[in-house]
Protein backbone atom coordinates (compact mmCIF):
# COMPACT_ATOMS: atom_id res chain seq x y z
CA UNK A 1 0.00 0.00 0.00
CA UNK A 2 2.70 2.78 0.90
CA UNK A 3 4.26 1.89 -2.64
CA UNK A 4 1.03 2.44 -4.38
CA UNK A 5 0.48 5.48 -2.63
CA UNK A 6 3.66 7.04 -3.28
CA UNK A 7 3.43 5.83 -6.60
CA UNK A 8 0.15 7.36 -7.30
CA UNK A 9 1.90 11.15 -5.79
CA UNK A 10 4.41 10.45 -8.81
CA UNK A 11 7.40 9.88 -5.94
CA UNK A 12 10.29 8.51 -6.77
CA UNK A 13 10.50 4.35 -6.03
CA UNK A 14 13.89 5.16 -3.40
CA UNK A 15 11.09 7.29 -1.39
CA UNK A 16 9.71 3.71 -0.45
CA UNK A 17 13.17 2.29 1.01
CA UNK A 18 13.59 5.60 2.76
CA UNK A 19 9.88 5.01 4.61
CA UNK A 20 10.90 1.62 5.38
CA UNK A 21 14.59 2.13 6.68
CA UNK A 22 13.19 4.61 9.27
CA UNK A 23 10.47 2.10 10.30
CA UNK A 24 12.85 -0.77 10.54
CA UNK A 25 15.22 1.76 13.10
CA UNK A 26 11.93 1.85 15.11
CA UNK A 27 10.66 5.71 14.34
CA UNK A 28 7.44 6.51 15.78
CA UNK A 29 6.12 8.12 13.13
CA UNK A 30 6.33 9.47 9.48
CA UNK A 31 7.49 13.04 11.02
CA UNK A 32 10.73 11.64 12.25
CA UNK A 33 11.60 10.99 8.82
CA UNK A 34 14.01 13.98 7.89
CA UNK A 35 15.15 12.90 4.87
CA UNK A 36 11.25 12.78 2.99
CA UNK A 37 10.06 16.50 2.11
CA UNK A 38 7.99 17.99 4.78
CA UNK A 39 4.76 17.92 2.74
CA UNK A 40 5.65 14.19 1.55
CA UNK A 41 5.70 13.88 5.45
CA UNK A 42 2.64 15.33 6.13
CA UNK A 43 0.46 13.97 3.04
CA UNK A 44 1.65 10.70 4.16
CA UNK A 45 0.37 11.46 7.76
CA UNK A 46 -3.27 12.03 6.19
CA UNK A 47 -3.45 9.81 3.39
CA UNK A 48 -1.92 6.75 4.67
CA UNK A 49 -2.31 5.01 8.34
CA UNK A 50 1.05 4.73 9.66
CA UNK A 51 0.77 1.25 11.46
CA UNK A 52 -1.63 -1.59 10.39
CA UNK A 53 -2.53 -2.21 13.83
CA UNK A 54 -3.89 -0.49 16.44
CA UNK A 55 -2.27 -0.71 20.39
CA UNK A 56 -5.09 -1.35 22.60
CA UNK A 57 -3.28 -2.78 25.99
CA UNK A 58 0.71 -3.26 26.96
CA UNK A 59 1.45 -4.95 29.97
CA UNK A 60 5.10 -5.51 31.06
CA UNK A 61 5.78 -8.74 33.22
CA UNK A 62 7.51 -8.76 36.38
CA UNK A 63 10.67 -10.82 34.70
CA UNK A 64 10.80 -7.44 31.92
CA UNK A 65 8.52 -9.65 29.33
CA UNK A 66 5.81 -7.50 27.62
CA UNK A 67 2.87 -8.22 25.72
CA UNK A 68 1.07 -6.01 23.62
CA UNK A 69 -2.61 -6.61 22.68
CA UNK A 70 -3.65 -5.46 18.92
CA UNK A 71 -6.59 -4.78 17.10
CA UNK A 72 -6.90 -4.91 13.31
CA UNK A 73 -8.34 -2.16 11.10
CA UNK A 74 -11.35 -4.41 11.11
CA UNK A 75 -11.63 -5.10 15.01
CA UNK A 76 -9.79 -8.27 15.22
CA UNK A 77 -8.09 -8.95 18.40
CA UNK A 78 -4.03 -10.76 18.42
CA UNK A 79 -1.46 -10.43 20.78
CA UNK A 80 2.75 -10.81 21.13
CA UNK A 81 5.21 -10.79 23.44
CA UNK A 82 8.66 -9.39 23.51
CA UNK A 83 11.10 -11.47 26.00
CA UNK A 84 14.02 -10.41 27.52
CA UNK A 85 16.99 -12.57 28.49
CA UNK A 86 19.70 -11.49 31.01
CA UNK A 87 22.41 -13.21 28.73
CA UNK A 88 21.26 -9.83 26.61
CA UNK A 89 18.92 -11.74 24.05
CA UNK A 90 15.73 -9.94 23.21
CA UNK A 91 13.54 -12.20 21.21
CA UNK A 92 10.18 -11.59 20.22
CA UNK A 93 6.94 -13.98 20.10
CA UNK A 94 4.28 -13.05 16.70
CA UNK A 95 0.86 -14.11 15.24
CA UNK A 96 -0.22 -15.43 12.10
CA UNK A 97 -4.18 -15.40 13.15
CA UNK A 98 -6.23 -14.14 14.94
CA UNK A 99 -7.68 -16.90 17.11
CA UNK A 100 -6.86 -20.37 15.78
CA UNK A 101 -9.02 -22.88 14.00
CA UNK A 102 -6.71 -25.97 15.26
CA UNK A 103 -8.32 -26.30 18.87
CA UNK A 104 -5.47 -27.70 21.36
CA UNK A 105 -7.49 -28.40 24.23
CA UNK A 106 -4.13 -27.09 26.34
CA UNK A 107 -3.98 -23.60 24.47
CA UNK A 108 -6.19 -20.74 25.30
CA UNK A 109 -5.90 -19.22 22.04
CA UNK A 110 -7.02 -22.70 20.75
CA UNK A 111 -10.29 -21.72 22.86
CA UNK A 112 -11.02 -18.36 20.88
CA UNK A 113 -13.16 -17.81 17.76
CA UNK A 114 -10.68 -18.09 15.00
CA UNK A 115 -11.59 -14.71 12.40
CA UNK A 116 -8.78 -15.03 9.78
CA UNK A 117 -5.28 -15.09 8.56
CA UNK A 118 -2.88 -12.24 9.40
CA UNK A 119 -1.56 -9.86 6.36
CA UNK A 120 2.53 -9.71 6.13
CA UNK A 121 2.32 -6.15 7.06
CA UNK A 122 0.35 -6.63 10.19
CA UNK A 123 2.57 -9.65 10.87
CA UNK A 124 5.88 -7.12 10.45
CA UNK A 125 3.89 -4.86 12.46
CA UNK A 126 3.92 -6.42 15.55
CA UNK A 127 7.74 -6.83 15.26
CA UNK A 128 8.33 -3.02 14.08
CA UNK A 129 5.57 -2.60 17.63
CA UNK A 130 8.74 -4.13 19.66
CA UNK A 131 11.64 -2.56 18.05
CA UNK A 132 9.70 0.63 18.70
CA UNK A 133 9.23 0.06 22.63
CA UNK A 134 13.11 -1.04 22.64
CA UNK A 135 14.18 2.11 21.29
CA UNK A 136 12.22 4.43 23.25
CA UNK A 137 13.79 2.09 26.36
CA UNK A 138 16.45 3.11 24.54
CA UNK A 139 16.11 7.00 24.98
CA UNK A 140 14.61 6.81 28.71
CA UNK A 141 11.09 6.68 27.28
CA UNK A 142 9.52 3.37 27.18
CA UNK A 143 7.79 1.26 29.75
CA UNK A 144 10.68 1.59 32.41
CA UNK A 145 12.42 -1.46 34.02
CA UNK A 146 13.23 -3.13 37.39
CA UNK A 147 15.96 -5.59 38.47
CA UNK A 148 13.78 -8.52 36.88
CA UNK A 149 13.31 -6.91 33.34
CA UNK A 150 16.30 -9.00 31.97
CA UNK A 151 19.29 -6.31 32.33
CA UNK A 152 20.99 -4.46 34.78
CA UNK A 153 20.08 -1.08 35.91
CA UNK A 154 20.75 1.73 33.62
CA UNK A 155 22.32 -0.69 30.61
CA UNK A 156 20.94 0.46 27.01
CA UNK A 157 18.83 -2.47 25.68
CA UNK A 158 19.98 -4.63 23.48
CA UNK A 159 18.49 -5.20 19.88
CA UNK A 160 16.09 -7.82 18.76
CA UNK A 161 18.02 -10.82 17.77
CA UNK A 162 15.45 -13.81 17.76
CA UNK A 163 11.88 -14.41 16.54
CA UNK A 164 9.23 -17.10 16.90
CA UNK A 165 5.90 -17.87 15.06
CA UNK A 166 4.76 -19.51 18.37
CA UNK A 167 2.10 -16.65 19.08
CA UNK A 168 -1.61 -17.13 17.94
CA UNK A 169 -2.68 -19.55 14.96
CA UNK A 170 -0.76 -22.04 13.21
CA UNK A 171 1.52 -20.12 10.78
CA UNK A 172 1.30 -23.32 8.05
CA UNK A 173 -1.99 -22.56 7.74
CA UNK A 174 -1.09 -18.82 6.71
CA UNK A 175 2.69 -19.55 4.98
CA UNK A 176 2.79 -17.80 2.31
CA UNK A 177 2.42 -14.23 4.21
CA UNK A 178 4.37 -16.11 7.62
CA UNK A 179 7.42 -16.27 4.46
CA UNK A 180 6.48 -12.94 3.38
CA UNK A 181 7.04 -11.33 6.86
CA UNK A 182 10.30 -13.53 7.61
CA UNK A 183 11.65 -11.81 3.88
CA UNK A 184 11.52 -8.25 6.10
CA UNK A 185 13.28 -9.37 9.30
CA UNK A 186 16.58 -8.74 8.66
CA UNK A 187 16.49 -5.45 8.13
CA UNK A 188 15.35 -4.85 11.58
CA UNK A 189 18.24 -7.18 12.42
CA UNK A 190 16.68 -10.18 12.97
CA UNK A 191 18.07 -13.36 10.45
CA UNK A 192 16.44 -15.54 9.26
CA UNK A 193 18.76 -18.05 11.15
CA UNK A 194 17.39 -16.94 14.15
CA UNK A 195 13.79 -17.38 12.82
CA UNK A 196 11.48 -20.40 13.83
CA UNK A 197 7.95 -21.27 12.83
CA UNK A 198 6.24 -23.68 14.76
CA UNK A 199 3.72 -26.04 13.40
CA UNK A 200 1.03 -28.48 15.29
CA UNK A 201 2.15 -30.68 12.34
CA UNK A 202 0.67 -28.71 8.97
CA UNK A 203 2.29 -31.00 6.72
CA UNK A 204 1.63 -28.86 3.18
CA UNK A 205 3.47 -25.98 5.12
CA UNK A 206 6.33 -28.14 6.48
CA UNK A 207 7.01 -29.13 2.58
CA UNK A 208 6.61 -25.35 1.67
CA UNK A 209 8.61 -24.20 4.46
CA UNK A 210 11.45 -27.04 3.05
CA UNK A 211 10.70 -25.40 -0.61
CA UNK A 212 11.50 -21.97 0.55
CA UNK A 213 14.87 -20.47 0.17
CA UNK A 214 15.26 -18.61 3.42
CA UNK A 215 17.48 -21.08 5.90
CA UNK A 216 14.91 -20.19 8.88
CA UNK A 217 14.05 -22.70 11.66
CA UNK A 218 11.44 -25.23 12.12
CA UNK A 219 10.00 -26.18 15.68
CA UNK A 220 7.17 -29.05 15.67
CA UNK A 221 4.63 -28.71 18.46
CA UNK A 222 4.49 -32.73 19.35
CA UNK A 223 2.84 -32.76 23.23
CA UNK A 224 3.12 -37.04 22.72
CA UNK A 225 4.40 -39.59 21.07
CA UNK A 226 1.14 -41.85 21.00
CA UNK A 227 -1.11 -41.26 18.14
CA UNK A 228 -4.60 -41.83 20.37
CA UNK A 229 -3.38 -39.06 23.19
CA UNK A 230 -2.03 -37.03 20.69
CA UNK A 231 -5.70 -36.81 18.87
CA UNK A 232 -6.83 -36.28 22.23
CA UNK A 233 -4.61 -33.15 23.10
CA UNK A 234 -4.53 -32.16 19.17
CA UNK A 235 -6.91 -32.90 16.71
CA UNK A 236 -5.38 -32.20 14.07
CA UNK A 237 -3.60 -35.14 14.66
CA UNK A 238 -6.49 -37.07 12.98
CA UNK A 239 -5.51 -35.62 9.78
CA UNK A 240 -1.93 -35.77 9.63
CA UNK A 241 -1.09 -38.38 11.98
CA UNK A 242 2.53 -38.21 13.85
CA UNK A 243 4.28 -40.81 12.05
CA UNK A 244 4.05 -38.61 8.89
CA UNK A 245 4.62 -35.61 10.03
CA UNK A 246 7.91 -36.76 11.66
CA UNK A 247 8.47 -38.06 7.96
CA UNK A 248 8.05 -34.57 6.71
CA UNK A 249 10.24 -33.50 9.29
CA UNK A 250 12.93 -35.92 7.65
CA UNK A 251 12.56 -34.64 4.58
CA UNK A 252 12.97 -30.89 5.60
CA UNK A 253 16.15 -31.99 7.20
CA UNK A 254 17.57 -33.51 4.15
CA UNK A 255 16.59 -30.53 1.95
CA UNK A 256 17.70 -27.71 4.58
CA UNK A 257 20.24 -29.54 7.28
CA UNK A 258 18.71 -27.51 9.92
CA UNK A 259 17.86 -29.46 13.32
CA UNK A 260 13.67 -29.56 13.99
CA UNK A 261 13.04 -28.37 17.32
CA UNK A 262 10.23 -29.97 19.48
CA UNK A 263 8.16 -28.55 21.70
CA UNK A 264 6.09 -30.81 24.40
CA UNK A 265 4.23 -29.39 27.21
CA UNK A 266 4.25 -31.21 30.41
CA UNK A 267 0.59 -32.12 32.10
CA UNK A 268 0.94 -34.12 35.35
CA UNK A 269 -0.77 -37.40 34.67
CA UNK A 270 -1.23 -37.23 31.11
CA UNK A 271 2.02 -37.39 28.94
CA UNK A 272 4.93 -36.72 31.28
CA UNK A 273 5.86 -40.76 32.27
CA UNK A 274 8.42 -42.28 32.01
CA UNK A 275 7.45 -44.72 29.44
CA UNK A 276 6.12 -41.85 27.45
CA UNK A 277 9.56 -40.10 27.16
CA UNK A 278 10.47 -43.73 26.12
CA UNK A 279 7.97 -43.85 23.31
CA UNK A 280 9.12 -40.05 22.29
CA UNK A 281 12.78 -41.00 22.26
CA UNK A 282 11.84 -43.96 19.94
CA UNK A 283 10.00 -42.01 17.52
CA UNK A 284 12.51 -39.09 16.95
CA UNK A 285 15.71 -41.21 17.03
CA UNK A 286 16.85 -41.57 13.45
CA UNK A 287 15.85 -44.52 11.15
CA UNK A 288 19.39 -45.45 10.33
CA UNK A 289 20.51 -45.74 13.96
CA UNK A 290 23.61 -45.00 13.84
CA UNK A 291 23.06 -40.86 13.36
CA UNK A 292 22.40 -38.90 15.54
CA UNK A 293 18.59 -37.41 16.30
CA UNK A 294 17.69 -34.19 14.00
CA UNK A 295 15.55 -33.13 16.80
CA UNK A 296 16.07 -31.50 19.93
CA UNK A 297 13.29 -30.95 22.55
CA UNK A 298 12.02 -28.35 24.55
CA UNK A 299 9.96 -29.64 27.53
CA UNK A 300 7.58 -26.44 28.53
CA UNK A 301 5.89 -26.50 32.00
CA UNK A 302 2.46 -26.07 31.63
CA UNK A 303 1.13 -22.23 32.01
CA UNK A 304 -2.34 -22.13 33.21
CA UNK A 305 -5.29 -21.10 31.16
CA UNK A 306 -8.91 -19.67 32.24
CA UNK A 307 -10.33 -22.64 30.33
CA UNK A 308 -8.18 -24.98 31.01
CA UNK A 309 -8.40 -28.51 33.15
CA UNK A 310 -4.79 -29.72 33.07
CA UNK A 311 -1.73 -29.65 36.01
CA UNK A 312 1.35 -28.75 35.17
CA UNK A 313 3.98 -31.63 36.00
CA UNK A 314 6.42 -31.15 38.93
CA UNK A 315 9.89 -29.81 38.46
CA UNK A 316 11.45 -33.68 39.28
CA UNK A 317 8.93 -35.19 36.83
CA UNK A 318 10.52 -32.75 33.77
CA UNK A 319 13.65 -33.80 35.37
CA UNK A 320 13.10 -37.21 35.22
CA UNK A 321 11.49 -36.90 31.43
CA UNK A 322 14.56 -34.93 30.22
CA UNK A 323 16.91 -37.28 31.83
CA UNK A 324 15.58 -40.41 29.71
CA UNK A 325 15.71 -38.71 26.57
CA UNK A 326 18.92 -37.55 26.99
CA UNK A 327 20.20 -41.47 27.77
CA UNK A 328 19.05 -42.34 24.29
CA UNK A 329 20.75 -39.87 22.86
CA UNK A 330 17.68 -37.19 22.55
CA UNK A 331 19.01 -33.64 22.97
CA UNK A 332 16.27 -31.77 25.69
CA UNK A 333 16.28 -28.69 27.14
CA UNK A 334 13.45 -27.42 29.98
CA UNK A 335 11.97 -24.21 28.81
CA UNK A 336 12.36 -21.02 30.83
CA UNK A 337 8.81 -19.41 31.33
CA UNK A 338 8.59 -15.87 30.99
CA UNK A 339 5.72 -13.60 31.25
CA UNK A 340 3.22 -15.72 33.48
CA UNK A 341 1.75 -13.18 35.54
CA UNK A 342 0.39 -11.35 32.87
CA UNK A 343 -0.43 -14.13 30.44
CA UNK A 344 2.20 -13.86 27.84
CA UNK A 345 3.61 -17.73 28.84
CA UNK A 346 3.68 -19.95 25.83
CA UNK A 347 -0.51 -21.27 25.44
CA UNK A 348 -1.92 -18.40 27.31
CA UNK A 349 -2.43 -16.26 24.53
CA UNK A 350 -5.96 -15.57 24.29
CA UNK A 351 -6.51 -11.72 23.36
CA UNK A 352 -9.23 -10.90 25.69
CA UNK A 353 -10.37 -7.46 25.90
Amino acid sequence: MLEQTLADRGEPRFRARQVWAWAARGALGYEEMTDLPGALREALGQELPFSSLELREQRQASDGTVKALFATADDLPLEAVLMRFRDGRRSICVSSQSGCPLTCTFCATGQMRFARNLSASEILEQALHFVRVEEAERHGQGLGHGPHDGRPRGAHPAPISHCVFMGMGEPMLNIENVLAACARLPDLGITHRRTTISTVGWIPGIERLAECELPLRLALSLHAADEALRSHLMPVNERYPLCDVIDACHAFYARKRRRVFVEYVMLAGVNDRYEQALALARALANPRGAEPSIFKVNLIPYNPTAAGTYRGSSRESIAAFRAALEARGIPATIRLTRGRDIDAACGQLAASR
